[in-house]
């Protein structure tokens, strides 16, 4: 027998959320972690919310949101919006009731921006290293550096002179730019769109790009990172910022860094070794003479680290692919540096979730 299409125009339902969702479920494991990490961060949150007035959006909702927009690859914070108002799967997970009614995409971003002024992309990302550091999953010998450039969300066109006017409204909100033939470098140029971001290509023969260098930290035992930061897109970023997560490192025995062909020059091999760390970076053997020899390379654990620093861009290729970070969608180096930060908090919630037992 054929059933009948009936489209009620009401409904009630007595399962709640928690319910709906599959007891085996990724995103369980997923909150378990995260509401780990969000107690910790529970006596931060209330230094930064005076006592009276109109409630804000809980901070711990607000985090668990843009845990999903990462991990789902929701573009934007009005998608967010409008998904978390129909779909019963990010209710639960950000603690929604199935009648609580769902902010606007503004309220959500300018108490987001609230969360800049704490640094709490940061304190979420080490509460998270917590989680894995009580469970013995990293490693405090053995390390990966590494950077990627961040495209941002500025066009060609937005780079122009310092003191140039705006050009003329010939094509509307689009105007036409030539400038073909034009040397335009960062000492004389900036974006209009984002004044942060600087003119840079990742290698020789490629495009040049306005974006941001994003720098990790990752450890050997579990390819976990362990620090992130932003910098200038410069032709030095990359290694100043390795010598800076180097030396942030606690402890004082000796540890190993590798890193890619990039990072093998002089003076940065002579900056690891002053802080007594063994640089076990792949060789430059073309167009220079590699900063480190046999002395180096002939060790089991040099091979060990060649092979275990590939992992790092695991964490960059998802970052980017699911985390959304191929092309930035905000703008400023401060709010680029948090969304940064709270990205690889993601990747390794994710990471996690298959690293610790069922119940942890």
């Amino acid at each position: 027998m054929r059933g009948a299409d009936d489209q009620p125009g009401s409904m009630f339902s007595y399962i709640s959320p928690e319910a709906r969702v599959p007891s085996d479920h990724p995103l369980r494991a997923i909150r378990r972690i995260t509401d780990r990490a969000l107690e910790r961060l529970s006596p931060r949150f209330g230094t930064m919310y005076i006592n009276f007035g109109r409630p804000s959006i809980p901070p711990e909702r607000l985090l668990r949101a843009l845990l999903l927009q990462a991990i789902y690859s929701v573009r934007s914070e009005r998608q967010l919006m409008e998904q978390l108002d129909y779909n019963i799967l990010f209710r639960w997970f950000v603690g929604l009731g199935m009648d609580d009614p769902v902010w606007s995409a503004t309220t959500f971003t300018k108490n987001r921006d609230r969360l800049l002024d704490g640094d709490i992309a940061q304190a979420f990302f080490e509460a998270v290293l917590m989680h894995a550091e009580t469970e013995h999953l990293l490693s405090d010998e053995h390390f990966t550096v590494d950077g990627t450039l961040l495209e941002a969300w500025a066009s060609h066109k937005s780079f122009r002179p310092r003191q140039d006017e705006p050009p003329s409204a010939n094509g509307g909100g689009n105007p036409t730019v030539d400038f073909r033939g034009q040397r335009r470098t960062n000492e004389t140029h900036q974006s209009r769109t984002d004044p942060d971001a600087r003119l840079y290509k990742k290698a020789r023969g490629r495009e040049a790009r306005l974006g941001y260098l994003g720098h990790v930290l990752m450890e050997h035992r579990s390819g976990l990172i362990v620090d992130a930061t932003v910098t200038p897109a410069d032709g030095y970023g990359e290694r100043d910022a390795a010598l800076v997560m180097i030396e942030d490192i606690p402890g004082r025995h000796r540890i190993t860094v590798a890193a890619d062909k990039g990072y093998d020059t002089r003076d940065f091999v002579a900056g690891v070794r002053a802080m007594t760390v063994t640089p076990h970076l792949a060789q430059h053997t073309t167009g220079r003479r590699s900063a480190i020899d046999a002395r180096t390379t002939r060790h089991a654990g040099y091979a060990v680290s060649q092979r275990k620093r590939k992992l790092v861009e695991q964490g960059f290729g998802w970052m980017k692919t699911i985390g959304g970070l191929k092309k930035l969608r905000h703008r400023g180096g401060t709010l680029v540096t948090w969304i940064f930060t709270f990205t690889a908090a993601a990747y390794n919630i994710v990471r996690l979730r298959r690293l610790l037992p069922a119940t942890a």
